[in-house]
């Protein structure tokens, strides 16, 4: 088995809900946007982190880099304990750990030039000189395909695709070895989303890059993820090699997300499964298994309403939960 650059244990990210007595006092309700979720990423491979908006997914990303702090758990990159890290070491730890943003206009200062955003990585942390750094962010604007002229210019005068490179840059001008991927693709129309999924997977082999990649789409993960984890409501209810994922599933809400999938061909037939009712709310998550009140699967009974299925290994290197994951659907 190959080393894992990324490990992470039982992390949990709880947000309080307004408090009782004109903002004082206990909170009447804990929000559990992450709620126990562990998985390693080995180096150099891609794990997509997938579910519907809400579930928690996009909480990970940041609690692993700690742009919040998590609540409980633990997370060690390359042998490193990152919760336990603070001042120098912590900052030299942001180096090797960036992220990229959804939205490639909100994540981008309005008022700071494209040459200024790409550099200011390397302002923070010193990494050489001033003529150094102009070259180094004329070189990162081309290896993402952009034209060093677009330096001077602002990201209001850039397209939507356009933006998302200069956001690829910037989080690649400090040399990371590790990149959250926050949905990077949504916001861009589907031309250019296969573009800059291209581009992405042309950068990890080249620079030898280990991703963790958020997505609500199944489509868009397939052409990027050795390993699949499906989210539901804070919690992992599925993980496997992505082709094993594909090829079958033991959660009946990964099923659910792949019948949602199209498919290229007009004469292609394929059952789509439509969950009812809302994805419940993480303030008030319902008893026994978190997805039972939309659950399909035939064979669903009282147990579902009052156990909650742990994440367990169904077959070699493929994990569910759900208990009746031995059971055809």
């Amino acid at each position: 088995m190959s080393e894992a650059l990324l490990q992470v244990r039982d992390l949990v990210k709880h947000y309080p809900g307004e408090r009782r007595w004109l903002g004082l006092g206990r909170p009447r309700f804990v929000v559990r946007a992450v709620d126990g979720v562990s998985f390693d990423i080995v180096r150099g491979r891609t794990l997509g982190l997938v579910g519907e908006s809400g579930c928690g997914k996009s909480t990970v990303g940041r609690t692993i880099l700690r742009l919040q702090e998590a609540t409980a758990g633990a997370v060690r990159f390359d042998g490193n304990d990152v919760f336990a890290l603070r001042g120098e070491a912590l900052r030299a730890l942001r180096r090797r750990m960036q992220i990229i943003f959804q939205d490639p206009y909100g994540s981008l200062n309005p008022r700071m030039t494209i040459g200024r955003t790409v550099r200011e990585g390397l302002d923070i942390h010193g990494l050489g000189s001033r003529d150094e750094r102009q070259a180094r962010v004329a070189a990162l604007l081309g290896e993402v395909g952009l034209d060093a002229e677009l330096a001077g210019q602002y990201p209001h005068e850039l397209s939507g695709g356009q933006r998302q490179r200069v956001g690829i840059a910037r989080a690649l001008a400090v040399e990371p070895a590790f990149l959250v991927c926050d949905e990077p693709v949504s916001a861009l129309d589907v031309s250019v989303q296969a573009q800059v999924l291209n581009l992405l997977a042309d950068l990890r082999e080249r620079r030898r890059l280990t991703y963790l990649f958020i997505a609500h789409d199944l489509a868009v993960v397939r052409h990027i993820a050795d390993e699949v984890a499906v989210m539901y409501l804070g919690r992992i209810v599925e993980q496997a090699a992505a082709a094993e994922l594909y090829r079958v599933q033991r959660h009946p809400y990964t099923r659910s997300l792949l019948s949602a999938v199209p498919v290229p061909d007009p004469a292609a037939q394929r059952e789509r499964i439509v969950l009812k009712g809302d994805v419940p709310s993480p303030a008030r998550p319902p008893s026994g298994c978190p997805f039972h009140p939309r659950c399909p699967h035939p064979l669903k009974n009282e147990r579902c309403h009052t156990e909650t299925p742990p994440l367990r290994e169904i077959t070699p290197r493929h994990w569910a939960a759900c208990h009746f994951a031995e059971q055809p659907m």
